[in-house]
Formats: C-alpha cells, sequence, structure tokens
C-alpha cells in the first residue's frame, strides 16, 4: 500500500518541481525571465505605438495595408526561425504532416486573427491608444461569453461576477473619453471580440492531442493564410497605399526603416509571448499583460499627448480592477 501511495504521490511531481525550479530558480534564470518579459513589454507597447503613429501622426492611413506589411513579416521570419532549426522556432514538435481538416481549421483560425488585427489596426486611426488599451482589456469578458456561446463553456458564479466591473469600467471611460469616435469604438470591440474568438476557436479546434499546436507553430501556418486575404483586401479597399507609401518613401528615407522595423517586430511580439507564456504561469502572465496594458497606456499619453480625463482613467482602472478579480475568481473556481 505504501508503494502506491507513494507512486500516486509520483504522478504530479513534474508541476511540483517545475514550480521548485521556479522558485529557487537561479539567477540566470530569472535574468531571463526578466530580459524576456521587457522584451516582450518593448515589441508589444512599441509595436502599440508605432502603429499609432503610421496610421495617425505619419498619414499612413491604411491599417489594412499595415496589417498585410506586419503579416508577410510575420510569415517570412517564422518561416525562417522554423527553417534555422526546430529548436530556435520554439516549436518542438516534429514537422508533421498535417491533415487537410486541421489546414481548414488554421485558415478559419487565420482568417478570425487577421479581421480582428485590422479591426485594431483601424480602430487606432481613430482612437488614442490609452483608450484602445481599456477597451482591449475586457478580452476576458468577451472570451468568456464567446466560450459559452461556442463551446457552452460555463463558469462558475463568481467568475461572471468579475467581470461586470470589467464592461463597466469601458463604459465609464467612454463615456469619459474626450477623443471619442463611435466608428473606432465599434472597430475597437470587434478587434478584442475577435481576439477572445479566436483564443476560444482555437481551444476547440485544435484540442484534440493531435492536432495540439503551440503558438508559434500556428502563427507559421495563419500568418501566410493571412497574407492571402490581406493583399486582396489591401487592393481593393485601400487601391492607393502603395502610391502613398511610395510618395512617403520619397519624402522621409526613414519611412520605410519604420515600417520594416514596426512589421518585424510585430513578429517578436508573437513570439517574445509565446515565450513569456512557456517561461511563466498563467497568473504570473494575466499580471504582466495588465501591468503591460497600463505601461502602454502612460507610455502613450506621455509621446501623443493625447487628453486624458479623470474619468476616462478612473473606468480604465475599474476595468484592470475587474479583470484581476476575473483572475482571481477563475482559480478560486477549479
Amino acid at each position: 500500500m505504501g508503494q502506491e501511495a507513494h507512486h500516486h504521490h509520483a504522478l504530479p511531481t513534474s508541476a511540483a518541481d517545475a514550480a521548485g525550479a521556479g522558485a529557487s530558480a537561479p539567477a540566470a534564470s530569472r535574468i531571463f525571465t526578466a530580459g524576456l518579459v521587457a522584451a516582450w513589454y518593448a515589441s508589444n507597447i512599441g509595436v502599440l505605438l508605432l502603429n499609432k503613429y503610421l496610421l495617425s501622426v505619419y498619414g499612413l492611413r491604411f491599417p489594412i495595408f499595415l496589417t498585410a506589411c506586419h503579416m508577410s513579416a510575420c510569415a517570412l521570419l517564422s518561416t525562417l526561425a522554423h527553417a534555422a532549426g526546430p529548436g530556435s522556432s520554439g516549436s518542438s514538435t516534429p514537422a508533421r504532416r498535417r491533415s487537410r481538416g486541421q489546414l481548414a481549421r488554421v485558415a478559419v483560425l487565420g482568417a478570425v486573427f487577421c479581421a480582428s488585427v485590422v479591426a485594431g489596426n483601424v480602430s487606432l486611426r481613430y482612437l488614442p491608444v490609452s483608450f484602445n488599451q481599456a477597451v482591449g482589456a475586457t478580452t476576458p469578458f468577451f472570451t468568456a461569453v464567446l466560450a459559452y456561446a461556442v463551446a457552452a463553456r460555463r463558469e462558475a458564479f463568481a467568475t461572471y461576477a468579475a467581470l461586470i466591473p470589467v464592461v463597466a469600467g469601458v463604459v465609464i471611460a467612454t463615456g469619459g473619453e474626450p477623443s471619442f469616435h463611435l466608428f473606432g469604438f465599434i472597430m475597437c470591440v470587434g478587434a478584442t471580440a475577435g481576439r477572445a474568438l479566436k483564443t476560444v476557436l482555437q481551444g476547440i479546434l485544435l484540442s484534440s492531442e493531435e492536432e495540439k499546436m503551440n503558438s508559434m507553430d500556428l502563427l507559421r501556418y495563419m500568418a501566410p493564410v493571412a497574407v492571402i486575404l490581406l493583399v486582396p483586401a489591401t487592393l481593393i479597399m485601400e487601391r492607393e497605399a502603395f502610391g502613398v507609401v511610395a510618395t512617403l518613401a520619397r519624402e522621409d528615407p526613414n519611412f520605410i526603416w519604420i515600417l520594416l522595423c514596426n512589421s518585424s517586430m510585430a513578429y517578436f511580439v508573437n513570439l517574445t509571448n509565446f515565450l513569456v507564456t512557456k517561461h511563466t504561469s498563467p497568473l504570473t502572465l494575466q499580471v504582466l499583460g495588465n501591468a503591460k496594458g497600463a505601461v502602454a497606456v502612460v507610455v502613450s499619453i506621455m509621446i501623443f499627448r493625447n487628453p486624458v480625463t479623470f474619468m476616462g482613467m478612473l473606468g480604465y482602472g475599474i476595468t484592470v480592477a475587474g479583470v484581476v478579480l476575473y483572475g482571481e475568481a477563475k482559480k478560486r473556481s477549479k
């Protein structure tokens, strides 16, 4: 019996060992994690601010074109990283043949992903980054609603209750946003819902063991799909984009570098996101994510000097508090 009991205990040790290793981690790994988080913050906030800069300040009014650049860079860099070595790109699985059904599912994810990124970039044209981030913080609300709608996955009551401040905060922030723009707001909500839908669909479509894909593998398949969708969309809806880009490039040689830097950073956002997820616990990730939103808001206000009101900041604060509560409630209900 002793043998049996001992054995039973031995099962979940990998998690415990990992936790132990995390706690008593040598300085090197702590520095590595800190560096990762710093890179994650820098690339995330950098892309956000550069997007805003290009779309609003620079007069590159072409969110679909911008997203196409980002996705092309992601497709290129993730393919290169994969070719360079399976280890380096964060993909551990050997390249198995993907079934056609799976590729179709990944294409659906790619389309959702692509639509949400475009919507987000469209919203940046009309809204300040600070407000864009406040709306973006409501992702857990959309995830919970969509998980219920799509997969009939229920959460505990407390978890839903925690979502009230998440939404209330944005409602307050909306009332207090001096630069409010309805179309931009709708696009921003659409982008947030799209991100949540991608998360939910990813959980469902790629849930079976043989279809499990990590996010870098997924990006490698999704980015080309996105490019295939976005290039025609750019040609149809933003036909003048290429001419304007050519003109901007002639007028300002730095422009192309900014665009290239912005596009390759879009890949690093995904890479660092994946690595931070891999090297920290989900809870740490949530805390870091909330803090990242707050940092983005502060930095963007300092750079773009968009007017902010007490109401707007209060609303944002309430939303972040709601997200924290939501994380707690979810953890408790498990």
